[in-house]
């Protein structure tokens, strides 16, 4: 049987989380712990992209290989969770995920351990049918298999997903799966390389919950 709805699977960090500028700001912690330059936000917007190492590499000027990924990975968590309470919410992701009338999950890149906590204290547990981080040990890396691991352990068929997130990772992993994604320019990317992606492109969650309400209709 078809559901009425599609399934919505929501990104975290720069979506549904406002830590834009935190990330930067950690990345910036990156790049000046082995001397290299600091990048403004509008600059990391235009450039960042997974893999992580190859954004590092661009910007360093350097190879940057797998134990020096690992290394400066955490680096950049250190960094990240000394301003992590400090960040909020996007000011309408309540407002947004209220108005999906399907079932919703969130898949975020970021350590699933701290994750799952961190979703709790936001009161947002109980909004999805699953929540999934990053289980392995070091970050960075594409998106496309942790949401087919994602949709599997929901019992999912990927043809029947929407996905909201802020970077061309996000729109690859769902067309990887055979879904469709919306992609929000209030996050990581800056909005012109959004738009040229040829996605749907929203300014606010609440718009991008009614584009994704569009695309499955017309898939249906």
């Amino acid at each position: 049987m078809t559901p009425a709805h599609p399934h919505l699977v929501w990104d975290w960090n720069g979506t549904l989380l406002n830590d834009l500028s935190l990330v930067v700001s950690a990345t910036n912690v990156v790049f000046t712990s082995l001397g290299g330059p600091t990048v403004t936000l509008d600059e990391h917007r235009m450039r960042f992209r997974r893999p992580i190492a190859e954004y590092y590499a661009e910007v360093l000027g350097q190879a940057v290989d797998d134990d020096e990924f690992g290394r400066l990975d955490r680096i950049f968590h250190d960094a990240y969770r000394t301003g992590l309470t400090t960040c909020e919410l996007a000011a309408d992701a309540r407002t947004a995920m209220a108005a999906w009338p399907g079932s919703q999950s969130l898949l975020s890149m970021w350590f699933h351990e701290e994750l799952v906590p961190t979703v709790h204290t936001y009161g947002l547990t109980g909004h999805f049918a699953r929540v999934d981080g990053l289980r392995a040990t070091v970050g960075g890396d594409r998106k496309a298999e942790s949401l087919q691991l994602h949709l599997a352990e929901l019992g999912v068929d990927g043809a029947s997903v929407v996905l909201i997130g802020d970077s061309i990772d996000d729109a690859d992993a769902a067309l990887a799966v055979g879904g469709r994604a919306v992609l929000y320019a209030g996050g990581f990317t800056d909005p012109t390389r959004l738009r040229a992606s040829g996605h749907p492109v929203a300014d606010t969650l609440t718009d991008a919950v009614a584009l994704a309400l569009e695309v499955s209709s017309a898939d249906r």
